[in-house]
């Protein structure tokens, strides 16, 4: 169910975690029920006003800014989805580091990070429930559904900026564990292969290798293994969209349980033997941001036990 609700005039006074933003996109937050179309009407109409006079969308707001918006009519949900008391305890008992500017979640397999369709609540959704005083809860970076580990979230603008920077400048270092079909040489340290992503009527991802894709670089390091499986370590270079999967698929060697690039027939051995799910995982994230070190990282899940107890060295 749907409801449309009037919204009066209001005049907001920017604050120091929105100093530098563009106010189109600040609008696009604030307003986020709002069709882009309509929001843009409003600017160029001079409806939407900044310290009484007309303005761009791609204006820099500064501090102190009084930023008029005019009354909208919005389309919101009248009966928002709120998170069960066994996801809040979950994800609270999840919470490898927390300080006034990050939040670090060891990510469960299974969870995206964003609810689909309204019909779900993602991580980022259930976390902003959890943290009705902070404001700004935003996500460093992204995890697929089915991977597990470490994940950040900036709980102010300029710290996600900061964050983000660091990501672009290569001061960060993210560690993956996998455990791959095969016996992985020990000669394959790095894949590189360029990446490109097409999104399917569906909504869904996939990537393929294509010369016209974005350069793509993935470094490994083999931990152990047996004649049929492999516990590698995967540091990507680059940040692409399933990029250890797809690297490690090319490798000849893909991820356990990976149900879109997989070795689909080994899979569903593994699984008939009580081996489900994904066996990727974000195990450390080292990140500079504001002049200092940031390493969190995180333990295995305990349903990769008994896997690794059957790989030997």
């Amino acid at each position: 169910m749907q409801e449309t609700v009037k919204k009066s005039v209001e005049f907001l006074t920017v604050d120091s975690d929105r100093d530098g933003q563009r106010l189109d996109n600040f609008l696009l937050t604030y307003l986020k029920n709002l069709p882009r179309s309509r929001l843009y009407r409003l600017l160029r109409t001079g409806q939407v006003r900044v310290n009484k006079g007309r303005i761009k969308p791609n204006y820099r707001l500064k501090k102190g800014d009084i930023i008029r918006i005019p009354p909208v009519s919005l389309t919101v949900k009248d009966t928002p989805l709120v998170i069960s008391p066994s996801l809040e305890k979950l994800l609270n008992d999840s919470i490898l580091f927390e300080d006034g500017n990050l939040l670090v979640i060891d990510k469960p397999s299974g969870l995206a990070v964003h609810g689909g369709s309204g019909l779900s609540l993602g991580l980022i959704e259930s976390i902003r429930q959890m943290r009705p005083e902070c404001a700004h809860l935003e996500l460093v970076h992204r995890l697929d559904r089915d991977t597990s580990g470490c994940l950040l979230i900036a709980k102010k603008r300029k710290v996600l900026l900061e964050c983000h920077s660091a990501l672009r400048e290569k001061n960060t270092k993210k560690v993956y564990y996998a455990v791959v079909v095969g016996k992985w040489k020990k000669g394959i340290k790095s894949i590189k292969a360029p990446l490109k992503k097409r999104i399917l009527k569906s909504g869904e991802r996939l990537v393929t290798s294509t010369p016209d894709g974005k350069p793509s670089e993935t470094s490994f390091e083999l931990l152990k293994s047996n004649n049929n499986l492999s516990l590698i370590k995967a540091m990507p270079i680059t940040g692409r969209t399933h990029q250890i999967r797809v690297h490690s698929k090319l490798a000849g060697y893909p991820i356990l349980g990976d149900t879109k690039y997989g070795d689909f027939n080994f899979n569903s051995e593994m699984s008939r033997q009580g081996f489900k799910g994904l066996f990727l995982h974000a195990k450390s994230f080292n990140i500079k941001i504001q002049d200092k070190y940031f390493k969190f990282e995180s333990h295995l899940p305990s349903s990769w036990d008994q896997i690794l107890s059957i790989i030997e060295i």
